[in-house]
């Protein structure tokens, strides 16, 4: 049973909460930049790229040298990819079709949501207490939004306006 819980977490739960918060980062950081739509879809682009390629890489190496099958690794590692990948291209979409204040919103909820759920997921099978998981995670991924959030208008207002 334990083996088929960390199938799947190499498989969507790194990945996807790590483009996630990622991703809220950037959009709420590039939220009052000028032309803030374009840079924030050409910002996801680049994470979505090479980002991905980077923290893909990353746990590809660290689980060769954990001595998992040259299978398991091609897989965790080609699954971390694209859960990443289709999590950017999701923010892309809301960026690009939504008004952007209504795009900013809604991926932070879809992302706050998304990792509510896989929190949830994961707590549950490890029989932990489900909620306060949801509730830790939620929270960091919240002091990341705040802190984009501080260091853009920060960034704005006094080095950028000097």
């Amino acid at each position: 049973m334990e083996e088929g819980f960390i199938s799947r977490k190499n498989k969507y739960l790194f990945g996807s909460t790590s483009a996630i918060i990622t991703e809220l980062a950037l959009i709420v950081g590039l939220s009052n930049s000028v032309n803030a739509r374009s840079n924030m879809i050409a910002g996801i682009l680049v994470i979505a790229v090479a980002d991905n390629i980077s923290d893909t890489l990353g746990i590809h190496i660290y689980q060769e040298a954990e001595g998992l099958t040259k299978k398991e690794v091609w897989l965790s590692s080609c699954t971390n990819f694209l859960a990443r990948f289709l999590v950017s291209m999701v923010f892309i979409l809301l960026v690009a079709l939504l008004p952007l204040k209504s795009a900013i919103i809604c991926s932070i909820i879809l992302g706050l949501l998304i990792i509510a759920i896989i929190s949830y997921d994961m707590a549950a099978y490890k029989q932990m207490n489900p909620y306060k998981t949801m509730m830790n995670h939620i929270v960091i991924a919240l002091i990341v939004i705040l802190a984009s959030t501080f260091l853009s208008n920060w960034i704005g207002t006094r080095i950028l306006h000097h």
